[in-house]
């Protein structure tokens, strides 16, 4: 199995040192592994897709705003 290095801070690396019971490399596999699977998801659902990266980002805008108004207004 291919091996890689991942750094970290030195506050984070003294925060897991708190948790030895914890296998760091097992967590950090499936961190990877959940990413790619949702990234292989996006790839899939967007493959035949006509939207340019600015329709996306456009999109994008329009919700973080909508999400923005609708929490200011639940907290007023």
């Amino acid at each position: 199995m291919p091996t890689i290095t991942v750094n970290v801070d030195d506050d984070l690396k003294e925060r897991m040192e708190k948790h030895p019971e914890i296998n760091w490399s097992e967590v950090t596999r499936q961190a990877i592994q959940e990413k790619i699977e949702a990234l292989e998801v996006m790839d899939e659902l967007t493959s035949e897709s006509n939207l340019t990266e600015s329709d996306v980002q456009d999109i994008a805008n329009k919700i973080n705003e909508s999400g923005r108004t609708r929490v200011d207004t639940e907290s007023a």
